[in-house]
């Protein structure tokens, strides 16, 4: 996948934990605490432009659909089964809806869970959130507007990362967020109670004091798996989605890499922000780590749930919870020689990686 080679920094979370949440101002009262903390609900998003199928049964084998679902639709899954077609062995799992049974491939596992607000945000501080909703709609500012805003017709989605710099009172009175984008010319803003800040303790290096020499991180793109050693020791391992070996740029490369820049949340795709729906844009793309130049990278993904599957363009995809497992074990640092400790916007040699068939 593309990125933007600008530098950005990220900024630590410092003292702020979820103890400094509070009410705001215009916070409803109807977002009492056990309300925002709840949802049981096993609820699935329709990743993809193409839209879902429902079939009769777990396979799509010498059958028609029986219904059909569209990108972003949310649909409640009664039950997981695991399809005895041997097409489907590769990821076996289908859910049983209203109706019949989706294949989870272009499927994501959502939740909807509501935040307490920040009460403030110091000037010229950006923090970072993650969305607990299905999606949430960004809407800018605009003078010209009767009401003074525009909704912008394209969405974040559930468990991708944003910077958060300001809180405001939205379009319908209540707290706001205001994102830097990157990639976007103008602020924009999304609900306050539909992302999470990301504390400080959920952001700290896994076994910091390994030598960066001495881990390593093993892809294999026959078996679509991602192995992790320190001291030649597996301490984990995952499948993954590697690029899709088509010949139009969107292979995965072999070779022997190092990490070289990692990012918690980043903008992919075509550079615009107004997305079509077929567009390949991805925003707030997170917990992503940067092996080549070229912008190949591990990555969080909320658009499938195909892993063990060639699916990106170029990128090796992971489960949100992986990728980030990745970005805060792996070792981003200069050569050895150059004795300036580690910060979040270093750039260098890090963990070594190597991928090959």
């Amino acid at each position: 996948m593309s990125k933007s080679f600008s530098r950005r920094d990220f900024i630590k979370l410092g003292g702020l934990s979820l103890g400094s949440l509070a009410f705001h101002r215009f916070t409803p009262n109807i977002f009492s605490p056990d309300f925002i903390s709840f949802d049981d609900a096993d609820i699935v998003r329709v990743g993809t432009s193409r839209g879902v199928a429902v079939y009769s049964k777990p396979t799509d084998q010498n059958q028609t659909p029986v219904g059909f679902w569209n990108r972003d639709d949310l649909v409640h899954v009664y039950e997981e089964v695991n399809s005895d077609d041997p097409k489907f062995a590769a990821n076996p799992i289908w859910y049983r809806v209203w109706g019949g049974y989706m294949w989870r491939a272009n499927l994501q596992p959502v939740k909807t869970l509501l935040n307490l607000p920040l009460t403030s945000i110091p000037d010229g501080t950006r923090l970072l959130a993650e969305v607990t909703v299905p999606f949430t709609e960004p809407w800018k500012r605009n003078k010209q507007s009767p009401s003074g805003w525009d909704r912008l017709g394209w969405r974040l989605y559930y468990e991708s990362t944003h910077w958060i710099e300001a809180i405001e009172a939205g379009p319908d009175g209540q707290p706001w967020y205001r994102i830097w984008d990157h990639i976007a010319s103008f602020p924009y803003y999304v609900p306050a109670v539909h992302l999470r800040l990301i504390p400080s303790d959920d952001i700290n290096l896994i076994t910091p004091n390994v030598p960066w020499d001495q881990k390593r991180i093993d892809v294999n793109l026959t078996t679509q798996t991602l192995t992790a050693y320190e001291y030649d020791a597996v301490v984990f391992q995952t499948k993954i989605s590697s690029g899709i070996p088509s010949g139009n740029h969107t292979t995965t490369p072999q070779g022997p890499y190092n990490i070289a820049e990692k990012l918690p949340s980043e903008h992919m795709g075509q550079a615009n922000i107004y997305a079509q729906v077929d567009d390949y844009i991805l925003a707030g793309v997170p917990w992503t780590s940067y092996f080549t130049k070229f912008g190949h990278a591990f990555h969080g993904t909320y658009w499938h749930d195909n892993f063990g599957t060639p699916m990106s363009h170029g990128c090796v995809n992971m489960r949100t919870t992986d990728a980030k497992w990745l970005f805060l074990w792996g070792n981003w640092v200069h050569p050895p020689s150059i004795q300036d400790g580690i910060s979040w916007d270093n750039q260098g040699y890090g963990t070594a990686v190597n991928i090959h068939y």
